[in-house]
């Protein structure tokens, strides 16, 4: 609980449906059994393959940026561990629906196994695919909401695609820092944006193929 209490104290932590899920959904049960002792630390944790579970602060700030709402369809890129896409599916509820995309075959495998002690894959609330995120999941679009927990070099074309009209895609971009940049799209062709810099991602990775 010291963790959420930093975080709610660090006014990172606001809306009430976000903070439940965070009350709800340990991150320690999402970590690897050599990192529990740092489960309860807002710094990122290695997960394996190069790849980490977010700073819980980073987290919760892309989530207070999208403000996922109940019922919303989400698409969450890079979802590693699952911990963002267990949150996301807490946050939507029972009529909402997250799709987990992630590259490492056995990542996606951690990331679901960690869901489903909260029952939220075989509740069918939240999906776990292994493929390139980057590319989303036409399949299953237009989204509510795309979460990319991975920097880009730069915005790509078909995730915006993918979104809904009113919908929100939240990514970080850049090379070496990264702005995480908010991105609504307000019509057809037409997208707002807001930029925050000062953070640093693990690579988002295009399979090329």
């Amino acid at each position: 609980m010291e963790l959420l209490e930093h975080l709610i104290n660090s006014k990172i932590l606001k809306s009430p449906s976000i903070v439940a899920a965070f009350k709800k959904i340990k991150r320690q049960d999402f970590v690897l059994p050599a990192s529990q002792s740092g489960a309860e630390l807002d710094n990122p944790q290695q997960i394996g393959f190069g790849q980490t579970i977010s700073q819980p602060s980073t987290v919760a700030f892309m989530l207070e940026l999208c403000q996922p709402k109940e019922g919303e369809v989400v698409l969450d890129v890079g979802s590693g561990s699952g911990w963002t896409a267990a949150l996301l599916a807490q946050i939507v509820g029972p009529s909402g629906r997250v799709y987990a995309v992630e590259r490492i075959s056995e990542l996606k495998e951690f990331g679901e196994q960690n869901a489903e002690k909260y029952g939220l894959v075989s509740s069918e609330r939240a999906t776990f695919i292994c493929g390139d995120g980057s590319k989303g999941l036409p399949e299953f679009a237009p989204y509510d909401i795309i979460h990319v927990g991975a920097a880009a070099g730069a915005i790509p074309e078909l995730l915006l695609k993918q979104l809904r009209i009113g919908g929100r895609l939240i990514i970080p971009v850049g090379v070496d820092e990264h702005e995480l940049v908010l991105v609504k799209r307000v019509s057809e062709k037409e997208y707002q944006e807001q930029r925050f810099p000062g953070f640093v991602f693990v690579p988002l990775i295009e399979n090329r193929k």
